[in-house]
């Protein structure tokens, strides 16, 4: 299962529909939890995420509506009796305001701090690039690595079967017959989370390619001027970074309060500025499925019916595709 859980959409200041912020990503195994702001874990509830499934925290920045909510969701981890440990990233210029948030949290949790303090790898698949806002802020890019798609009719001539073909993937060749003769390249999927920044090359590796780009988009176009002075983006800014890197869903969020409850206008100016990418404007609890897994030339001329392998899941096409 992959799949966002939208949480919250609002930025500074939540309004009667939009809580502030709060993302979940089902990964598989795993729950990253983004950017909790307050009354996260409220919302956890009306979305029917439970406490248990989250085992990573990512924090952008220590600005409130970023972090606030950390502390009752972790009373709630400890107050369910999660066993599992939850490991927590942040800018490491934040370790005092992350500690004070963590100290009044309920204790039992086996919680893991992890600040780093440059761009790179923070865990296995998951990378951060320093972003361009008031106080240091990082994004976070999550990779799926590429494998190979079985192809069953060159399978079958080979008269390879049952165990024999999990020693061809392990090992790469199995009794004269190499992977590459029967399968064919397959894409991992990618997952951008760029929030708070003004335009930068940070956000643009990030987001290159990714399948799934959530992206704040707190001004309008019409209010540039105030974008550029707090450093964050406008709607049509989230559009070219969406198309610039040829991502293939832009999710947009982090709406001011002052554009009302229709988050439309923003929606079209980011549009505009993407006509090739799929661009949702976020709802407060809505669920967002990873489009389909890309196609690759070679994948789109093979033989019917495929076999994926070497990915734990194939995921559904409810978040739209191009």
């Amino acid at each position: 299962m992959r799949e966002l859980v939208i949480l919250g959409t609002a930025s500074q200041v939540p309004t009667r529909t939009r809580n502030h912020n709060g993302y979940l990503l089902r990964w598989d195994g795993e729950g990253i939890l983004f950017d909790p702001g307050e009354g996260t874990q409220r919302q956890m509830i009306h979305a029917g995420v439970s406490a248990s499934q989250i085992t990573r925290i990512c924090l952008t920045h220590v600005h409130g509506d970023h972090c606030f909510g950390l502390p009752g969701v972790l009373s709630r981890m400890a107050l369910d009796g999660v066993a599992h440990p939850v490991h927590l990233h942040y800018p490491a210029s934040g370790e005092e305001v992350v500690r004070a948030l963590v100290s009044v949290s309920s204790p039992g949790t086996d919680l893991r701090l992890h600040p780093h303090g440059g761009s790179g790898s923070v865990a296995d698949g998951l990378q951060v690039r320093p972003l361009k806002h008031r106080i240091e802020t990082y994004g976070y890019r999550l990779e799926e690595p590429d494998g190979r798609t079985l192809l069953p009719e060159r399978l079958a001539e080979t008269g390879i079967a049952g165990p024999d073909i999990g020693r061809l993937q392990r090992d790469g060749a199995f009794a004269g017959v190499r992977l590459d003769d029967v399968s064919i390249p397959r894409p991992g999927q990618r997952f951008a989370f760029v929030m708070d920044t003004a335009p930068c090359p940070g956000a643009d590796e990030l987001a290159d390619g990714v399948d799934l780009l959530v992206a704040e988009s707190t001004f309008s176009n019409d209010d540039g001027g105030l974008a550029g002075q707090y450093r964050h983006l406008t709607a049509g800014q989230a559009g070219q970074l969406a198309a610039g890197a040829d991502a293939r869903t832009l999710v947009l969020t982090h709406f001011s309060s002052r554009y009302g409850e229709d988050p439309a206008p923003l929606f079209l100016q980011a549009s505009e500025k993407a006509p090739g990418t799929t661009v949702l404007a976020a709802r407060d609890l809505q669920r967002i499925d990873f489009p389909q897994r890309r196609r690759w030339p070679q994948e789109r001329a093979a033989a019917a019916d495929p076999v994926d392998t070497l990915t734990p899941q194939n995921s559904s096409s409810r978040g739209g595709s191009r």
